[in-house]
């Protein structure tokens, strides 16, 4: 069984998992107007930032010139999941260490700034590291060599879905016979090119009010807000993890599927119905088990419909809590569904489920029981996590609490 042992949280509402807690269990936002450069010309101008992060508190410095802000966020994720979990590297055989981690958008910021210095100084002004940095895999081969993890690598480019399906593959790495996995998923995709990628999605808010910007299954719903952060963990077997006296664990994973959309127009259907149904079968527990689902939410409304569509197919009409904390973040693409996992299991911990900020009247046709003003105490001992991607991707985790 793949036990997590320690969380590490980077997100707009919180550097840390007390911090973060805090302010998700009091349903605050971090979404507001973008700072990090001018958004004037947009038609999104909000997202979730994360404030008061220092890179150089948490990257060694003759790498923080070499690396994107998505690898920051990683390594300061890394170095407290580590810290979370008591966890010497050195106690590891270095082969049997593993790291997966999910991005979406790359080295974008970091390619950005390279691409203006050649436009004005020239192609000698250009950075060798731009070569690496705007990678997708920069963060997982960089986690490698810093902190010797030279066991199993990857990393998984599945858009929002992609901090469940890096779980899911760290999880297959364990049972291969890596000894303990660093995974999650983090992004950073506040800058100006990367944010033009993202409005040619046409699934971004355009609404200028914060707390009406972003709000899944509601009647107002009308697109999402991008988020930067997210959350790295560190999994263990359990025997290992019983072994060396690991002083805590939040939970297991004890499910996981996922599945890929069909082309539009083929005649069928989305899936994410599919991966739920696929990861409680992983998990050997039916639907009635699971007593919350941390939803996906894109925040519009043919989206919300499908995704409430499978989620009572599953479960029934208002048939589990649902919530969808992320609202408060803002969708954070490869680090939104690891910062789920990690809530899921802060939830579980505390038996209560957070509530889902700004959300207000339900869309009549998403028949959920939807956690949303105050957050709802609840013994909590199988959490669902969903996740879907843009292009058709969908994943779904299934966690257990500690026993």
């Amino acid at each position: 069984m793949t036990v997590i042992t320690g969380l590490g949280v980077v997100a707009p509402t919180g550097v840390g998992l007390d911090e973060y807690w805090a302010t998700t269990l009091a349903g605050k936002s971090g979404i507001d107007r973008i700072r990090r450069f001018d958004p004037s010309g947009y038609t999104t101008q909000l997202a979730g930032q994360v404030d008061d992060f220092e890179a150089a508190d948490h990257v060694p410095s003759k790498l923080l010139a070499q690396t994107d802000r998505m690898t920051h966020f990683a390594f300061a994720g890394t170095n407290m999941a580590l810290a979370d979990a008591g966890v010497d590297l050195a106690d590891f055989p270095e082969y049997e260490r593993a790291v997966v981690t999910a991005n979406s958008s790359g080295g974008v910021e970091y390619g950005q700034h390279e691409l203006q210095k050649m436009w004005s100084g020239g192609p000698m002004r250009v950075s060798a590291y731009m070569s690496v940095a705007w990678f997708y895999a920069a963060t997982t081969g960089q986690l490698s060599i810093h902190h010797g993890l030279r066991g199993p690598c990857g990393l998984i480019a599945t858009e929002q879905a992609g901090g469940l399906d890096a779980i899911g593959h760290a999880r297959r790495q364990l049972r291969r016979g890596a000894r303990i996995a660093v995974t999650g998923g983090t992004d950073a995709p506040l800058s100006p090119a990367c944010m033009v990628a993202q409005l040619a999605t046409g699934l971004l808010s355009r609404v200028a009010d914060p707390t009406a910007a972003y709000l899944p299954f509601d009647e107002r719903a009308a697109g999402y807000v991008p988020g930067e952060g997210g959350a790295i963990m560190i999994m263990e077997r359990r025997e290992d993890a019983a072994r060396r006296g690991a002083e805590r664990v939040y939970g297991e994973i004890v499910g996981y599927a996922a599945t890929f959309d069909p082309a539009p127009g083929s005649g069928r259907g989305p899936t994410l119905g599919r991966a739920i149904r696929h990861a409680l079968d992983d998990a050997r527990i039916a639907p009635g088990d699971i007593d919350v689902v941390f939803a996906d939410g894109c925040g519009t409304p043919d989206l919300d419909r499908a995704e409430g569509e499978a989620l009572t197919e599953v479960f029934g009409p208002y048939g589990v809590p649902v919530t969808v904390p992320k609202t408060g973040t803002g969708r954070m693409y490869s680090g939104g569904a690891a910062l789920d996992v990690a809530t899921a299991l802060l939830a579980m911990g505390d038996s209560v489920v957070p509530p889902t900020p700004h959300v207000d009247v339900l869309a009549l046709d998403c028949p959920l029981d939807l956690v949303r003003t105050e957050p709802r105490e609840l013994p909590i001992r199988n959490a669902l996590v969903c996740a879907r991607g843009v292009g058709g991707f969908n994943a779904a985790v299934v966690l257990r609490a500690a026993a």
